[in-house]
């Protein structure tokens, strides 16, 4: 489908960073946005995406998004149990229909199908090794579209995506909480992209994107969790959390989020250079230094 000579694409879970995506490639394409929620229809509109109402739950919803638009930016996560992405599922059905096939699509995944590396280094190469449901979910879904794309000629780009952050995406609440970081020795090294950067990348992907590729969509940053924290803190003036030993600690934080502490992998980017894209903020302190410039 073509709009004065636009090409069409189509954004899936546009949230903070589909719209951010929208809003960069509504100059030069066509944006249609799926959304299961009318109240947003606005709010889409805003950013230059035409709304499209369906639910990825709900497949009998999304027969409107066949054969729509030749490029698919997919950032919807998959439910909140099992461990397969039927909403990835549901979609690569209907995608496959329609005479105006798909030919590219760029999926947003996460860095935590790697699973934990006690702090070891990881690559676009180490095997996935998810050890919570929502990664394993994560991994179904990517390997749902690295055999639905070649089957059906399209090109299949996978962003693994860790920590997002930006100005209203700051651990401020956690540090107001004072919820204690674990101590140095046994802290997770974290890592991180920023925002805008993320976006950035994401549609650099539509235009460089090779076919069957996985990229790590990170800074390539080395910071553990604490280290993090305290970076955030100083720079808002705010107190430094307290340190506890991990077995302390587990027993005053949610069991989601000791998932995620306990998790420790350097992951590095070294295909991020095929994007032709480099970072605004190759560091949370870049960011943090660029943000406190400002009034």
């Amino acid at each position: 489908m073509q709009s004065f000579g636009k090409p069409s694409i189509l954004i899936i879970g546009c949230g903070d960073i589909g719209l951010r995506v929208a809003k960069q490639v509504s100059g030069s394409h066509r944006v249609l946005a799926l959304t299961s929620q009318q109240s947003r229809f606005q709010e889409l509109r805003e950013v230059g995406a035409t709304p499209i109402l369906g639910n990825l739950d709900q497949p009998e919803s999304l027969w409107r998004l066949a054969g729509l638009a030749k490029t698919v930016i997919h950032l919807a996560p998959p439910q909140n149990s099992g461990n397969r992405d039927c909403r990835t599922r549901n979609l690569t059905r209907i995608l496959a229909q329609g005479s105006n096939a798909v030919r590219r699509l760029i999926y947003i995944s996460t860095t935590g199908v790697y699973g934990d590396h006690r702090g070891a280094k990881v690559s676009e190469i180490t095997p996935v090794n998810p050890q919570s449901e929502r990664a394993k979910r994560r991994v179904d879904a990517e390997r749902v579209l690295r055999l639905w794309g070649p089957a059906n000629g399209v090109a299949i780009t996978i962003l693994r995506v860790p920590g997002i952050y930006a100005a209203d995406r700051l651990p401020i609440e956690r540090l107001e909480s004072k919820t204690p970081a674990l101590v140095a020795e046994e802290d997770a090294y974290s890592n991180h992209i920023q925002s805008d950067d993320l976006a950035r990348l994401v549609c650099a992907a539509v235009y460089h994107g090779k076919p069957q590729r996985i990229i790590n969509a990170c800074d390539g940053g080395e910071t553990k969790m604490g280290d993090y924290f305290d970076e955030v803190a100083d720079a808002f003036g705010l107190q430094r959390l307290a340190r506890l030993p991990g077995n302390e600690l587990q027993k005053i934080v949610s069991p989601i989020l000791w998932s995620f502490m306990r998790e420790s992998r350097r992951v590095t980017n070294t295909r991020l250079h095929e994007l032709k894209t480099p970072l605004r903020y190759p560091s949370v302190g870049h960011f943090l230094k660029a943000i406190s410039k400002n009034p």
